[in-house]
């Protein structure tokens, strides 16, 4: 089996503190960035669009954050009629903390799921998963279309004040992949995530990307 160098303690504190250099100037750059995300200018959102909640409810925008200020939105593939689980929006939902919602809320944020499908074909996926978090119905509206997804995933951040309803940030594709606990955790790890565009040395364990996902409830016995 391949695998890292083994070295004496001293040899191994001194690379892990090169690293840390590396790290730390990393975590700054992240820094930095979100400074320049919460400087965003935002643009106010008028249609009066109309969504289906858990519970069948109709209702509109503002009625999405329960009283937040902030609301952010994963919008989960599942299109009207899909006749196929999407992995990766089903293992990023695996990777949300059951709890997440109580400690958005101490900085008065919600957090929930969207879908183009209709409830009827959203509500089987979230029992069987058995996820915790509001998943809403955009079906009917023009909502995915002018946010820019079409039938694709992101994620989409919303401010209101008072009945007025602003799209301050969006992200796709690896912006919403670095938000999962499973990559970061396994980005820690010698063999890291084992998928083929990543930089490894000769004879680490590599597959095609992402075809290793999949649904919680798809993987063997551990």
């Amino acid at each position: 089996m391949s695998r890292p160098q083994v070295v004496t303690a001293d040899e191994w504190r001194a690379a892990r503190d090169a690293l840390l250099v590396r790290e730390k100037e990393l975590t700054h750059a992240l820094d930095e960035l979100a400074a320049r995300r919460r400087r965003l200018p935002m643009v106010r959102l008028t249609e009066p669009y109309r969504f289906t909640a858990p519970d069948g409810a109709t209702v509109g925008l503002v009625d999405l954050f329960a009283g937040a200020r902030q609301l952010v939105t994963y919008h989960y593939m599942l299109e009207p009629g899909q006749d196929h689980v999407c992995g990766g929006c089903a293992t990023f939902t695996d990777n949300l903390p059951e709890h997440a919602q109580e400690h958005l809320r101490a900085r008065d944020t919600r957090l929930i799921l969207m879908s183009r499908g209709p409830q009827s074909e959203i509500q089987p996926m979230r029992q069987r998963m058995g996820w915790p978090l509001p998943w809403y119905s955009s079906y009917g509206s023009t909502y995915n279309d002018d946010l820019g997804l079409g039938g694709g995933f992101g994620l989409s951040v919303l401010l209101r004040d008072g009945d007025e309803v602003f799209l301050t940030y969006f992200t796709t594709a690896r912006g919403v992949d670095r938000l999962r606990l499973d990559f970061n955790l396994l980005d820690l790890t010698p063999y890291g995530r084992q998928e083929a565009w990543e930089d490894s040395p000769q004879g680490w364990p590599q597959t095609p990307t992402m075809q290793w996902l999949r649904p919680h409830d798809e993987y063997g016995v551990w």
